[in-house]
């Protein structure tokens, strides 16, 4: 099988569908699903600013020409310090095919490359192994658990803190 080709790219009008989807189809986003969300929301934000916002913007992970999923970035500060937060929303059809690590190295690549932030970071669940090996190839570092983040399904549960850093080595393949 030929390798696939993997690119980033500003949100459509014809991506909606899948940011509606989303918002209300249960289980699509796996272990991150939160309840139903308002279908109208992604088409009011992006009439507002194309997701392409200063504090939190939204890309298309494209393959092979088609949609395949988001990635999100958000601006989060400590003390006087800004850095951004990621995270990656793949279609069911498209998981567990080296897609997402590649999308979040490439991802990295872009803001490190067009904003001055030092570090990058990004959480996952405890239970969610496939994120893990997908963030560690996207060059991330396990820092730690986050105990009692989360409300879902009930209950509180646990997070796990990855980050990269502007000056750590680039994954590898790159």
């Amino acid at each position: 099988m030929s390798a696939l080709e993997v690119r980033l790219r500003p949100v459509t009008e014809d991506d909606l569908d899948m940011f509606r989807r989303f918002a209300t189809e249960p289980g699509l986003v796996g272990l991150d699903w939160t309840g139903f969300r308002d279908a109208q929301a992604p088409a009011r934000r992006y009439a507002t600013d194309g997701y392409l916002g200063e504090e939190d913007s939204r890309v298309i992970v494209e393959v092979d020409g088609t949609a395949a999923g988001l990635m999100s970035w958000s601006a989060r500060g400590f003390g006087v310090s800004r850095y951004w937060e990621i995270g990656i929303a793949l279609l069911p059809d498209w998981r567990g095919r080296g897609i997402g690590g590649h999308a979040q190295a490439m991802l990295c690549d872009y803001l490190f490359t067009h904003t001055p932030a030092e570090r990058i970071q990004a959480t996952t669940h405890p239970e969610n192994i496939a994120e893990q090996k997908s963030l560690e190839r996207a060059g991330f570092t396990l820092e730690g658990v986050l105990r009692a983040v989360e409300f879902r399904a009930g209950r509180w549960r646990d997070g796990w803190m990855y980050s990269r850093l502007r000056d750590d080595p680039p994954p590898a393949g790159q």
